[in-house]
């Protein structure tokens, strides 16, 4: 089945009323969110802050770094023309990769690279939630895919990086897709579509891991090679491709693990450390959360007949627990839909339902705080216009 195939099928499985209640509460979900930023009105929820309505939401870390790229394609002198105010050597931008910049560019000579930015993202979050929605069908995984859709779309952090600039939700879209025609046996495209993955975030490289893990297991089960395999090679050659990229540019095949950026994965469990360069607190306790939820998946996961979601989730969360990085809950992010199908029962459950509409104003206040919080401080806007 290919991807026009999908897409065209979408509304006539869908009805008229999810296919559209998904996308509205997508884009009105953020919609709402950007409200009180670009009408001023923040002292209404309590925050005493200047009044710079959408800058708030354009320079939330990383999104306005990824415009970087997108205007200079990875050039020093380029990059050295735009006269940043940052004070990071030239190669740290090879920590963002290019696919979510060409997009950001392609649609930059019509709304800017600021809106554009943020514009892309919400047209990648609407194609994946309603392609989750979807894949939850497809795969016959609940009897309650548009609520579940609904939640998936508010997991607290992920509501705030789906509403501003990053490459988060291209690359969940990317994981699924793959993951989707692994599980078909088409694996052409999921080997194309991991590639892409692997050029939206380093992290896209796992789903290669997954996929021999699944591999290996069939080998021993039928000791039969199909070489249509040999497509699934796609992934890992698309993330050389991005380092020659940055070998033409840089003149160094390994900039990417050069920029100061990378973040580190010294040791088991090694977030738990305040003094860590991207830790810098004790207070980690959600993080414990977070391992338990994704832990149960992989444990709930064991079972299933489709093998890479499983050895997905696994291979993922072992990597995750060696990250020393405040923000493990983005870096885990990758985990959560596979969360809500190895949970379907409790996340589409009354007692779940009930709580999470309680709940959601909360996480409405939990993301304007975060984003007023997690800002790159930037006095010239002139090079990202």
């Amino acid at each position: 089945m290919s991807l026009s195939r999908i897409y065209r099928s979408l509304a006539g499985l869908f009805g008229a009323y999810p296919l559209v209640t998904i996308i509205a509460v997508t884009l009105l979900s953020s919609f709402l969110l950007f409200l009180p930023f670009f009408t001023n009105s923040l002292e209404y929820f309590g925050f005493q802050v200047e009044d710079r309505g959408m800058q708030y939401v354009y320079q939330n870390y990383d999104g306005i770094l990824y415009t970087v790229p997108a205007k200079t394609w990875y050039n020093p002198k380029a990059i050295e023309n735009l006269r940043l105010e940052f004070n990071v050597p030239l190669e740290y931008y090879a920590a963002h990769l290019p696919l979510y910049p060409l997009f950001i560019s392609l649609a930059a000579p019509v709304v800017g690279y600021l809106r554009s930015m943020v514009g892309i993202n919400l047209f990648f979050s609407v194609l994946l939630a309603v392609f989750f929605y979807y894949f939850l069908k497809h795969f016959k995984l609940t009897e309650h895919a548009l609520p579940l859709t609904v939640i998936f779309l508010f997991l607290p952090r992920f509501f705030v990086l789906r509403s501003v600039g990053a490459p988060e939700s291209l690359f969940l879209l990317l994981i699924l897709l793959s993951v989707f025609f692994f599980e078909k046996k088409q694996y052409l495209y999921a080997g194309l579509l991991g590639g892409f993955a692997a050029m939206t975030k380093v992290p896209g490289i796992l789903l290669f891991v997954a996929y021999m893990f699944v591999i290996v297991e069939e080998f021993v089960k039928n000791k039969k090679f199909d070489i249509r395999w040999l497509f699934l090679g796609f992934i890992p050659l698309a993330l050389i491709a991005v380092f020659a990229i940055y070998s033409v540019q840089y003149n160094n095949f390994f900039a990417y693990f050069n920029t100061g950026g990378v973040v580190p994965m010294p040791y088991l469990f090694s977030v738990f450390n305040f003094q860590g360069k991207w830790v810098d607190t004790a207070w980690l306790e959600d993080v414990i959360f977070y391992f338990f939820m994704y832990g149960m998946t992989v444990v709930a996961l064991w079972q299933t007949k489709f093998r890479s979601f499983f050895y997905f989730s696994l291979v993922f969360f072992f990597g995750s627990l060696f990250v020393q990085h405040r923000d493990l809950s983005r870096y885990m992010l990758p985990l959560w839909p596979f969360a809500i199908m190895a949970f379907e029962k409790t996340f589409s459950s009354s007692t779940f339902r009930t709580v999470f509409w309680f709940l959601l104003p909360a996480i409405y206040l939990f993301a304007i705080n975060f984003m007023l919080h997690n800002i790159l401080p930037i006095s010239d806007w002139r090079p990202f216009i």
